[in-house]
């Protein structure tokens, strides 16, 4: 699977995933998405494959799965994005990546899986 990490995520944690071999990519990483619509932010994941993680439940939960790869949804009180919590929280996604490893990464195009971490 491949991921793109919302605006709401340091880049650190996309290195971190990174280093343990997972292709994932965070907004802050790319300019062109920084302060972007969320509907903007979809749409590019869709193009390159990508699923979004976000704690932006509210705005992401509604979407039509066909207008996105995929979407993994994240508690932030369970999975707190503060110094303290990235460590939980990275080795939470790692898990997650692990399991769907031999899935392969959802294609463009593809309608979206959603789930929660």
């Amino acid at each position: 699977m491949r991921l793109l990490l919302d605006e709401m995520y340091p880049r650190r944690l996309a290195d971190q995933l990174r280093a343990d071999g997972h292709d994932v990519v965070a907004v802050v990483e790319l300019p062109d998405l920084v302060g972007r619509a969320d509907d903007e932010v979809v749409r590019w994941a869709r193009e390159h494959g990508r699923v979004v993680v976000t704690e932006n439940v509210v705005d992401y939960a509604p979407l039509d799965p066909a207008d996105h790869t995929g979407l993994l949804l994240v508690n932030s009180r369970r999975w707190p994005r503060a110094p303290g919590g990235l460590p939980r929280l990275s080795a939470a996604l790692r898990s997650w990546l692990d399991v769907r490893a031999d899935r392969g990464a959802p294609g463009p195009g593809g309608a979206g899986l959603v789930e929660w971490l």
